[in-house]
C-alpha cells in the first residue's frame, strides 16, 4: 500500500533540497548516498548508473529510504520509505532536468560509456517533521 505526499512534502522536495537515499548492501548494512530529486506525482524520481552500487543494491533489494530536508532547517525533513523500480526511458532527459534545477547548468556525463536509469520510488510510508 502506498502512501501519499503532503504539500507542504512536495513543497519540501520540489525545493529544490538535496536527499540522502538508503539502499542495502549485500550483507544488509545500509548504503547512503546524496542524491538530486524531482517529484512525479506521489513517486520520486532520482538518477544513477547501470551498474554502480546503488543501482547493483537496488536490483538486489529494491526497499529504500530517501531523507530530504533544508540546509537552514535540517530538523524540518521528509522521510519516504519505500520500493524502487528501475527504469531506462527517460533517464537522459531526468540526469538533465535535474542538473538544470541543482546545478543550473546542463549535466556532463564524466564517462561517456555510462548508461543512466531512472530509480522510481513509490512511497509506502511517509514521515514528516516541521
Amino acid at each position: 500500500m502506498s502512501d501519499k505526499l503532503t504539500d507542504a512534502a512536495r513543497t519540501m522536495i520540489d525545493a529544490p533540497n538535496f536527499a540522502t537515499m538508503a539502499t542495502l548492501l549485500p550483507d544488509g548494512r545500509p548504503q547512503l548516498s546524496v542524491v538530486w530529486l524531482k517529484t512525479d506525482g506521489d513517486d520520486l524520481l532520482v538518477s544513477t548508473v547501470k551498474g554502480r552500487r546503488k543501482h547493483r543494491n537496488i536490483v538486489a533489494d529494491p526497499r529504500v529510504t530517501l531523507l530530504v530536508y533544508p540546509k537552514a532547517d535540517p530538523y524540518t525533513y521528509v522521510e519516504v520509505r519505500g520500493t524502487a523500480s528501475l527504469e531506462d526511458d527517460g533517464a537522459p532527459e531526468l540526469i538533465q532536468e535535474l542538473s538544470q534545477r541543482y546545478d543550473g547548468k546542463p549535466f556532463r556525463e564524466g564517462d561517456p560509456a555510462n548508461e543512466r536509469v531512472v530509480v522510481r520510488v513509490t512511497p509506502d510510508r511517509i514521515v514528516t517533521r516541521g
